[in-house]
């Protein structure tokens, strides 16, 4: 096989996302050949090198594994957390392959967040170009004018940069309402900071879908393996086997 980039081989073989396999090689943390490797540009041949991430030598995962979990409140989204909080690796245990969440949750959301060890999966269902939509229900502590929904949907300034246009819809009246939102892209905290500069606070926060995958009625801390349709499903959406 011919070599590729190191942080591609470890992205698609579930070690870790591309930022963070680049974070473990500038950290000095990854080996090729006995040979710590500090090049965000270096290579390797998955097939012939011996691949070691803090130490541990590093295999072609045999199965790919997709699952589904519905994130508690009160945890990060991360493989580990220096502050020693409990992390969404918690709950899926059982899952004897190593895996990984694709994308984030913050602290205090909760809903639907996919695992898998299949890189090229993860990195497609992440893509803006490819448009997967994330549902969110959201409880905040007043409601919006139609001047602000307009706002809201044609996208407001975050970090620099506007958001890309999204869509939301009032489920239920309220002094403390709750909106539908559906986001094309993920950025960090991105409900909560556009409501609050809209002048409103998000209260509760739940993801009921991504794609055309609905949480259900997974309770909090319950995952379940997608059945092989919704693997092809999403492949197909991702034009992941044309590739």
């Amino acid at each position: 096989m011919a070599e590729e980039r190191i942080q591609k081989i470890l992205s698609r073989w579930g070690v870790a996302s591309r930022r963070h396999a680049e974070q473990l090689m500038l950290a000095g943390k990854v080996q090729i050949n006995g040979k710590t490797v500090l090049e965000l540009g270096a290579k390797a041949d998955a097939d012939s090198d011996d691949i070691r991430v803090v130490g541990h030598h590093i295999r072609k995962p045999s199965e790919a594994v997709y699952l589904a979990l519905h994130k508690p409140k009160g945890c990060v989204t991360t493989t580990y957390d220096p502050e020693h909080r409990q992390t969404v690796m918690e709950f899926v245990k059982a899952v004897k392959e190593r895996i990984y969440p694709i994308g984030r949750l913050d602290y205090h959301s909760e809903g639907l967040l996919l695992f898998t060890n299949d890189g090229d999966f993860a990195n497609a269902i992440l893509s803006a170009k490819n448009k997967v939509a994330k549902i969110y229900e959201v409880k905040v502590n007043g409601k919006l004018s139609p001047e602000q929904i307009e706002a809201f949907e044609k996208g407001i300034p975050l970090h620099g940069r506007r958001t890309a246009p999204a869509r939301i819809r009032l489920l239920r009246h309220a002094d403390n309402p709750w909106y539908e939102v559906e986001l094309y892209e993920g950025r960090t905290n991105q409900i909560r900071v556009m409501f609050q500069y809209l002048g409103l606070l998000v209260e509760k926060l739940r993801r009921t879908r991504i794609g055309f995958l609905d949480l259900g009625d997974l309770p909090p801390t319950g995952f379940r393996y997608l059945t092989p349709q919704e693997v092809i499903r999403f492949r197909k959406i991702l034009r992941l086997d044309k590739q």
